[in-house]
């Protein structure tokens, strides 16, 4: 009886692991707010030097300069050309 009880244990296992990867996890709205203007920023410690989060102004200016110095990934990647 032990000898048909290993199988059948293994086979449940493996149908319980395998149906547990189906599941999905619950999303939550915690994520990047699409209602602030993009210049507000993140509040992340990654910022362009010379940025001051909130100012429009600013946000232009960082956005003239990257396209000036030829930061813009458009223009990098093979399709554009």
């Amino acid at each position: 009886m032990i000898q048909r009880l290993v199988p059948t244990a293994f086979i449940a296992a493996v149908a319980l692991v395998a149906l547990t990867a189906c599941g999905e996890k619950p999303q939550t709205g915690a994520g990047i707010r699409g209602d602030a203007p993009l210049y507000a920023g993140t509040g992340s410690n990654f910022m362009q030097p010379g940025w001051k989060p909130g100012d429009k102004a600013s946000w232009e200016a960082e956005l003239k300069a990257r396209q000036l110095y030829s930061q813009n990934e458009y223009t990098r990647t093979p399709a554009a050309k």
